[in-house]
Protein backbone atom coordinates (compact mmCIF):
# COMPACT_ATOMS: atom_id res chain seq x y z
CA UNK A 1 0.00 0.00 0.00
CA UNK A 2 2.80 2.48 0.95
CA UNK A 3 4.68 2.00 -2.38
CA UNK A 4 1.85 2.43 -4.12
CA UNK A 5 1.24 6.26 -2.71
CA UNK A 6 4.79 6.53 -2.83
CA UNK A 7 4.98 5.48 -6.77
CA UNK A 8 1.80 7.80 -6.84
CA UNK A 9 3.16 10.07 -5.42
CA UNK A 10 6.36 10.39 -7.04
CA UNK A 11 4.84 10.36 -10.53
CA UNK A 12 2.54 13.67 -9.62
CA UNK A 13 5.84 15.10 -8.77
CA UNK A 14 7.15 14.24 -11.87
CA UNK A 15 4.47 15.70 -14.05
CA UNK A 16 4.22 18.95 -11.85
CA UNK A 17 7.98 19.59 -12.06
CA UNK A 18 7.29 18.66 -16.41
CA UNK A 19 4.45 21.05 -16.61
CA UNK A 20 6.38 23.75 -14.41
CA UNK A 21 9.29 23.61 -16.66
CA UNK A 22 6.65 23.82 -19.76
CA UNK A 23 5.20 26.91 -18.33
CA UNK A 24 8.79 28.38 -17.97
CA UNK A 25 10.05 27.80 -21.49
CA UNK A 26 6.61 29.22 -22.69
CA UNK A 27 7.43 32.46 -20.54
CA UNK A 28 10.83 32.70 -22.34
CA UNK A 29 11.40 35.30 -25.15
CA UNK A 30 11.42 33.58 -28.40
CA UNK A 31 13.34 34.22 -31.17
CA UNK A 32 12.13 33.00 -35.07
CA UNK A 33 14.99 31.66 -37.09
CA UNK A 34 14.51 31.56 -40.81
CA UNK A 35 16.10 28.83 -42.19
CA UNK A 36 16.75 27.30 -45.35
CA UNK A 37 14.91 24.02 -45.23
CA UNK A 38 18.21 21.77 -46.59
CA UNK A 39 20.87 24.39 -44.86
CA UNK A 40 24.07 22.86 -42.83
CA UNK A 41 22.24 25.71 -40.12
CA UNK A 42 19.89 23.60 -39.41
CA UNK A 43 22.47 20.62 -38.04
CA UNK A 44 23.73 23.25 -35.29
CA UNK A 45 19.79 23.98 -34.15
CA UNK A 46 19.16 20.64 -34.33
CA UNK A 47 22.45 20.01 -31.46
CA UNK A 48 20.87 23.35 -29.74
CA UNK A 49 17.46 22.00 -30.29
CA UNK A 50 18.00 18.28 -28.61
CA UNK A 51 20.73 19.50 -26.16
CA UNK A 52 17.99 22.32 -24.78
CA UNK A 53 20.71 25.03 -24.55
CA UNK A 54 18.75 28.11 -25.66
CA UNK A 55 16.34 27.19 -22.75
CA UNK A 56 19.47 27.19 -20.62
CA UNK A 57 20.54 30.43 -21.44
CA UNK A 58 17.15 32.50 -21.51
CA UNK A 59 15.69 32.08 -24.35
CA UNK A 60 13.40 30.27 -26.96
CA UNK A 61 14.07 29.53 -30.83
CA UNK A 62 11.39 28.87 -33.80
CA UNK A 63 12.65 27.85 -36.81
CA UNK A 64 10.74 28.74 -39.78
CA UNK A 65 11.46 26.97 -42.49
CA UNK A 66 12.46 28.89 -46.21
CA UNK A 67 12.87 27.29 -49.70
CA UNK A 68 15.58 29.94 -51.06
CA UNK A 69 18.14 32.63 -50.10
CA UNK A 70 16.59 35.16 -51.11
CA UNK A 71 13.19 33.81 -49.26
CA UNK A 72 15.11 34.29 -46.38
CA UNK A 73 16.15 37.89 -47.02
CA UNK A 74 12.62 39.07 -47.76
CA UNK A 75 11.35 37.43 -44.67
CA UNK A 76 13.79 39.28 -42.81
CA UNK A 77 13.57 42.61 -44.43
CA UNK A 78 9.61 41.81 -43.79
CA UNK A 79 9.66 40.81 -40.47
CA UNK A 80 8.10 37.62 -40.76
CA UNK A 81 12.00 36.23 -39.15
CA UNK A 82 14.10 37.54 -36.47
CA UNK A 83 17.37 36.01 -37.16
CA UNK A 84 18.35 34.44 -40.75
CA UNK A 85 22.12 33.33 -41.94
CA UNK A 86 23.73 35.14 -44.83
CA UNK A 87 27.05 36.72 -45.53
CA UNK A 88 28.72 40.06 -44.14
CA UNK A 89 28.69 41.85 -47.73
CA UNK A 90 25.03 41.52 -48.25
CA UNK A 91 24.77 43.19 -44.63
CA UNK A 92 27.30 46.18 -45.31
CA UNK A 93 25.40 46.56 -48.78
CA UNK A 94 22.23 47.33 -46.96
CA UNK A 95 23.79 49.41 -44.37
CA UNK A 96 25.24 51.36 -47.27
CA UNK A 97 21.74 52.17 -48.89
CA UNK A 98 20.71 53.16 -45.23
CA UNK A 99 19.12 49.80 -44.20
CA UNK A 100 19.86 48.67 -40.72
CA UNK A 101 21.11 45.16 -40.63
CA UNK A 102 24.00 43.80 -38.79
CA UNK A 103 25.83 40.38 -38.61
CA UNK A 104 27.50 38.09 -36.33
CA UNK A 105 30.01 35.58 -37.33
CA UNK A 106 28.37 32.31 -37.74
CA UNK A 107 30.80 30.22 -39.88
CA UNK A 108 33.93 30.50 -41.57
CA UNK A 109 33.52 27.34 -43.76
CA UNK A 110 33.87 28.54 -48.36
CA UNK A 111 33.82 27.08 -51.15
CA UNK A 112 37.32 25.74 -52.29
CA UNK A 113 39.03 24.91 -55.60
CA UNK A 114 39.15 21.20 -56.07
CA UNK A 115 40.78 19.62 -59.31
CA UNK A 116 40.43 15.35 -60.20
CA UNK A 117 42.90 13.74 -59.66
CA UNK A 118 43.88 12.36 -62.85
CA UNK A 119 43.67 16.12 -64.41
CA UNK A 120 47.01 16.73 -63.97
CA UNK A 121 46.76 20.44 -62.02
CA UNK A 122 49.13 20.99 -59.49
CA UNK A 123 48.72 24.53 -59.46
CA UNK A 124 46.27 27.66 -60.82
CA UNK A 125 48.38 27.70 -63.77
CA UNK A 126 47.81 24.22 -64.61
CA UNK A 127 44.32 25.39 -65.51
CA UNK A 128 45.26 27.73 -68.04
CA UNK A 129 42.68 27.46 -70.76
CA UNK A 130 40.57 24.53 -69.10
CA UNK A 131 36.80 25.12 -67.65
CA UNK A 132 36.54 25.42 -64.30
CA UNK A 133 32.95 25.10 -62.67
CA UNK A 134 31.76 28.22 -60.29
CA UNK A 135 28.92 28.02 -57.77
CA UNK A 136 27.14 31.08 -57.29
CA UNK A 137 27.58 33.11 -60.20
CA UNK A 138 30.12 35.82 -61.30
CA UNK A 139 29.38 37.73 -58.40
CA UNK A 140 30.32 34.93 -55.58
CA UNK A 141 33.05 35.69 -53.06
CA UNK A 142 34.65 32.90 -53.40
CA UNK A 143 35.11 33.79 -57.40
CA UNK A 144 35.78 37.40 -57.26
CA UNK A 145 38.52 36.35 -54.45
CA UNK A 146 40.14 33.65 -56.48
CA UNK A 147 40.47 36.63 -59.71
CA UNK A 148 42.33 39.01 -57.68
CA UNK A 149 44.69 35.90 -56.22
CA UNK A 150 44.92 35.23 -59.69
CA UNK A 151 46.19 38.67 -60.63
CA UNK A 152 48.76 38.76 -57.76
CA UNK A 153 50.22 35.46 -58.25
CA UNK A 154 50.06 34.85 -61.78
CA UNK A 155 49.54 38.05 -62.73
CA UNK A 156 46.49 36.89 -64.99
CA UNK A 157 42.61 37.47 -63.96
CA UNK A 158 41.41 34.11 -63.42
CA UNK A 159 38.28 35.21 -65.60
CA UNK A 160 41.13 35.03 -68.47
CA UNK A 161 43.06 32.34 -67.13
CA UNK A 162 40.62 29.46 -67.10
CA UNK A 163 36.92 28.83 -68.80
CA UNK A 164 34.27 29.75 -66.19
CA UNK A 165 31.29 27.50 -66.08
CA UNK A 166 28.54 29.01 -63.58
CA UNK A 167 26.17 26.59 -62.41
CA UNK A 168 24.50 24.90 -59.69
CA UNK A 169 26.74 23.48 -56.90
CA UNK A 170 24.60 19.66 -57.16
CA UNK A 171 25.66 19.93 -61.36
CA UNK A 172 28.74 21.22 -61.10
CA UNK A 173 29.72 18.14 -58.54
CA UNK A 174 28.10 15.73 -61.15
CA UNK A 175 30.14 16.94 -63.92
CA UNK A 176 32.90 16.33 -61.98
CA UNK A 177 32.11 12.77 -61.01
CA UNK A 178 31.46 12.56 -64.85
CA UNK A 179 34.87 13.68 -66.07
CA UNK A 180 33.71 16.78 -67.72
CA UNK A 181 35.27 19.38 -65.60
CA UNK A 182 38.33 18.93 -64.40
CA UNK A 183 38.07 21.44 -61.44
CA UNK A 184 35.38 23.00 -59.75
CA UNK A 185 34.97 26.26 -57.36
CA UNK A 186 32.12 25.16 -55.01
CA UNK A 187 30.51 25.62 -51.75
CA UNK A 188 31.91 23.96 -48.53
CA UNK A 189 30.00 21.33 -48.10
CA UNK A 190 29.95 20.06 -51.82
CA UNK A 191 33.14 20.14 -52.03
CA UNK A 192 33.47 18.25 -48.64
CA UNK A 193 31.28 15.48 -50.68
CA UNK A 194 34.15 15.67 -53.53
CA UNK A 195 36.76 15.62 -51.14
CA UNK A 196 35.03 12.12 -49.78
CA UNK A 197 34.93 10.89 -53.28
CA UNK A 198 38.64 11.32 -53.94
CA UNK A 199 39.23 14.59 -55.61
CA UNK A 200 41.41 17.01 -54.38
CA UNK A 201 41.73 20.48 -52.76
CA UNK A 202 43.92 22.90 -54.83
CA UNK A 203 43.46 26.22 -53.39
CA UNK A 204 41.59 26.62 -49.95
CA UNK A 205 39.74 30.24 -49.05
CA UNK A 206 42.70 30.62 -46.41
CA UNK A 207 45.45 30.19 -49.11
CA UNK A 208 43.82 32.17 -51.01
CA UNK A 209 43.26 35.34 -48.08
CA UNK A 210 47.73 34.69 -47.67
CA UNK A 211 48.10 34.95 -51.31
CA UNK A 212 46.09 38.77 -51.22
CA UNK A 213 48.39 39.33 -47.79
CA UNK A 214 45.43 39.22 -45.43
CA UNK A 215 46.14 38.38 -42.07
CA UNK A 216 43.66 36.09 -39.78
CA UNK A 217 40.40 34.16 -40.72
CA UNK A 218 37.69 35.58 -42.25
CA UNK A 219 34.25 34.02 -41.27
CA UNK A 220 31.85 34.90 -44.52
CA UNK A 221 28.65 33.89 -43.22
CA UNK A 222 27.02 34.86 -39.85
CA UNK A 223 23.65 35.47 -37.90
CA UNK A 224 22.12 38.32 -39.52
CA UNK A 225 19.14 40.55 -38.08
CA UNK A 226 18.05 44.19 -37.75
CA UNK A 227 19.59 46.64 -35.81
CA UNK A 228 16.60 48.13 -34.18
CA UNK A 229 15.59 44.50 -33.26
CA UNK A 230 18.96 43.56 -31.45
CA UNK A 231 19.04 46.91 -29.50
CA UNK A 232 15.46 45.94 -28.26
CA UNK A 233 15.93 42.36 -27.48
CA UNK A 234 19.53 42.44 -26.67
CA UNK A 235 19.38 40.31 -23.78
CA UNK A 236 17.47 37.57 -25.65
CA UNK A 237 19.75 37.48 -28.86
CA UNK A 238 23.06 37.88 -26.81
CA UNK A 239 21.73 34.59 -25.03
CA UNK A 240 20.92 32.86 -28.41
CA UNK A 241 24.49 33.48 -29.62
CA UNK A 242 25.64 31.86 -26.23
CA UNK A 243 23.45 28.73 -27.16
CA UNK A 244 25.08 28.49 -30.38
CA UNK A 245 28.70 28.80 -29.24
CA UNK A 246 28.09 26.01 -27.19
CA UNK A 247 26.15 23.68 -29.53
CA UNK A 248 29.55 24.67 -31.94
CA UNK A 249 31.86 23.61 -28.59
CA UNK A 250 29.98 20.37 -28.34
CA UNK A 251 29.63 19.56 -31.94
CA UNK A 252 33.46 20.38 -32.41
CA UNK A 253 34.22 17.74 -29.11
CA UNK A 254 31.57 14.99 -29.70
CA UNK A 255 31.44 12.29 -32.32
CA UNK A 256 28.29 10.86 -30.83
CA UNK A 257 26.49 14.34 -31.35
CA UNK A 258 27.07 13.86 -35.17
CA UNK A 259 26.10 10.12 -34.97
CA UNK A 260 22.79 11.68 -33.48
CA UNK A 261 21.99 14.08 -36.43
CA UNK A 262 23.59 11.94 -39.30
CA UNK A 263 20.29 11.58 -40.80
CA UNK A 264 20.28 15.72 -41.32
CA UNK A 265 23.86 16.10 -43.35
CA UNK A 266 22.16 13.48 -45.97
CA UNK A 267 25.77 12.00 -46.61
CA UNK A 268 25.30 8.72 -48.32
CA UNK A 269 28.17 7.04 -46.72
CA UNK A 270 30.89 6.62 -44.46
CA UNK A 271 33.38 9.02 -45.85
CA UNK A 272 31.12 11.74 -46.88
CA UNK A 273 29.94 12.01 -43.28
CA UNK A 274 32.83 12.10 -41.82
CA UNK A 275 34.06 14.83 -44.33
CA UNK A 276 30.97 16.32 -43.89
CA UNK A 277 31.79 16.75 -40.03
CA UNK A 278 35.34 17.63 -40.23
CA UNK A 279 34.15 20.55 -42.79
CA UNK A 280 31.84 22.36 -40.55
CA UNK A 281 34.27 21.69 -37.85
CA UNK A 282 36.84 23.24 -39.96
CA UNK A 283 34.65 26.28 -39.93
CA UNK A 284 34.19 27.36 -36.72
CA UNK A 285 35.60 30.81 -36.19
CA UNK A 286 37.91 30.31 -33.51
CA UNK A 287 38.71 34.31 -32.78
CA UNK A 288 35.97 36.61 -31.44
CA UNK A 289 33.75 39.31 -34.03
CA UNK A 290 36.09 42.24 -33.47
CA UNK A 291 39.24 40.39 -35.45
CA UNK A 292 36.74 39.21 -37.93
CA UNK A 293 35.52 42.64 -38.89
CA UNK A 294 39.65 43.91 -39.14
CA UNK A 295 39.64 41.10 -41.40
CA UNK A 296 36.51 41.88 -43.32
CA UNK A 297 38.10 44.88 -43.77
CA UNK A 298 40.76 44.26 -45.69
CA UNK A 299 38.67 41.51 -47.92
CA UNK A 300 36.27 44.36 -48.32
CA UNK A 301 38.35 46.89 -50.17
CA UNK A 302 38.94 44.04 -52.75
CA UNK A 303 36.07 42.32 -53.24
CA UNK A 304 34.74 46.02 -54.38
CA UNK A 305 37.42 46.72 -56.76
CA UNK A 306 35.98 43.15 -58.16
CA UNK A 307 33.10 43.45 -57.94
CA UNK A 308 31.91 46.87 -57.63
CA UNK A 309 28.74 48.34 -57.06
CA UNK A 310 26.83 45.24 -58.75
CA UNK A 311 28.01 43.50 -55.09
CA UNK A 312 28.70 46.15 -52.44
CA UNK A 313 26.58 48.83 -53.59
CA UNK A 314 27.91 52.32 -53.16
CA UNK A 315 30.21 51.84 -50.00
CA UNK A 316 33.78 52.06 -50.80
CA UNK A 317 34.66 50.65 -47.62
CA UNK A 318 32.93 48.78 -44.67
CA UNK A 319 29.92 50.33 -43.33
CA UNK A 320 30.35 50.51 -39.55
CA UNK A 321 28.02 48.80 -37.16
CA UNK A 322 27.95 46.19 -39.99
CA UNK A 323 29.64 43.83 -37.39
CA UNK A 324 27.48 43.32 -34.33
CA UNK A 325 29.75 42.57 -31.34
CA UNK A 326 28.20 40.59 -28.12
CA UNK A 327 28.77 42.64 -24.71
CA UNK A 328 29.50 45.75 -26.29
CA UNK A 329 27.40 48.00 -24.91
CA UNK A 330 27.95 50.34 -28.19
CA UNK A 331 26.88 49.10 -31.87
Amino acid sequence: MFRNLLRAALAALASFACLAGAAQAADLPTIRIGVLQYGTVSWELEVMKRQGLAEREGVRFEIVPLALKDAANVALQGGAVDVIVNDWIWVARQRADGRDFAFVPYSRAIGSVMVRPDAGIRSLVDLRGQRLGVAGGALDKSWLLLRAYARKTVGEDAARLVKPDFGAPPLLNALMFKGELPAVLNFWHFSARLKAAGMRELLSLDEILRGLGVEGELPMVGWVFRGDWAARNRPALEAFLRASAKAKQAMQESDAIWTDIRSLTQAEDDATFAALRQGFRAGIPSSDSVQAERTARSVFRILAEEGGTELVGSATTLPAGTFWHPGSARQ
